[in-house]
């Protein structure tokens, strides 16, 4: 091997392990909004004994405020979500956080063993508290997303005094239902498009899901278009990991702990406690917003729990060219919503 081969190598490596140090520390921040009343700020605040990331937007920050509450468990919007909320920002403040143990919010070395939907809820409570009096904003639209809205549904029933309304997208109901609509859905495209591994597959389990013990595989649901159709919700991950100045690296191994520790503790807890025998009566304005092809969270559980729940006023909304993520595919129509909406 010749000393310039070798020299060369060495540079190589050098400037790999520099550019993996520089993203490991390079600054985050989340691009400025013109105006004189505008807001933008992405920072660490500390909510209950304990570090969340909070990003925060809008064109006027007299606007009512609207918090998402994001799902996965663990998967924090952030690093990708500024594309999708342009319209938002005119008329609303918009509010992202990490959960605790997720994303920006997940801290080496803490202890997350008491990491539970009701410790969101708190947490949840505890920032709207926040938010209210940084913006001497009293309309706080609360807005969950897949399993964000076991956490946010339980937080509007828990305390409808801090919220104006209640908007459940992708809205989870008996996980039962849910998962046997959405073993059907799978089993159905996969038939018709002649996957003989795909069928298998789902056929070895039929019973497990029948039986309410096992979620149908994502990956399946996600292939035949019940996650997204209209967006790659997979590459804006990854788009957004690699680009956006929101997340850096260390953050991105911090999303990834944070999906693996949240996953496990909460998808247990939401599979033993369906939110339908939780939650029955949220005593402020409730929205089901649902995309017509949602097998992550099927429209046909969510119709049912809707229709069980109890609350002074309720609309159910259905996107029709949507699946799982209507506010991000049809972007459009659903400011446009928001935007009609009385409160």
């Amino acid at each position: 091997m010749s000393k310039k081969y070798i020299k060369i190598t060495r540079i190589t490596i050098l400037i790999i392990a520099l550019l993996i140090a520089a993203g490991l520390v390079f600054p985050t921040w989340t691009p400025r909004i013109q105006g004189e009343h505008s807001v933008s700020k992405l920072e660490q605040i500390q909510i209950n004994g304990t570090g969340h990331e909070v990003m925060i937007r809008g064109a006027d920050r007299r606007n009512p405020v609207v918090i998402f509450v994001h799902g996965g468990p663990g998967c924090s919007e952030i690093p990708y979500v500024r594309k999708y909320q342009d319209l938002l920002e005119q008329n609303f403040t918009i509010v992202h956080y990490d959960q605790r143990g997720s994303g920006k919010s997940y801290h080496f070395g803490e202890d997350y063993s008491n990491l539970s939907t009701d410790l969101l809820v708190d947490d949840l409570l505890a920032l709207t508290d926040y938010v209210k009096q940084e913006f001497g904003q009293e309309r706080v639209l609360l807005i969950g997303h897949s399993f964000g809205t076991y956490i946010g549904i339980k937080a509007a029933a828990k305390s409808p005094e801090r919220f104006t309304v209640y908007i459940g997208i992708g809205q989870m109901g008996d996980l039962g239902i849910s998962e046997r609509d959405s073993w059907n859905y799978s089993m159905e495209q996969a038939t018709r498009a002649g996957n003989t591994k795909d069928v298998a597959r789902l056929e070895e389990l039929r019973a497990p899901i029948e039986a309410g013990g096992q979620l149908t595989p994502r990956d399946l649901v996600r292939k035949y278009g019940g996650a997204a159709r209209l967006i790659d919700d997979n590459r804006d991950y990854y788009t957004g990991f690699l680009l956006n100045p929101e997340y850096n690296l260390l953050d991105v191994i911090r999303y990834l702990k944070g999906v693996s520790l949240s996953q496990d503790i909460l998808l247990a807890e939401g599979a033993k406690n369906y939110i339908t025998s939780v939650v029955d009566e949220v005593d402020i304005p409730v929205y089901f917003v649902m995309g017509q092809y949602d097998y992550m969270t099927s429209v046909h559980a969510a119709q049912q729990y809707f229709a069980a729940l109890e609350a002074p006023v309720k609309e159910f909304v259905i996107f029709e060219k949507s699946a799982h993520y209507p506010q991000f595919e049809e972007k459009e129509r659903f400011a446009q919503w928001l935007n009609q909406l009385e409160f």
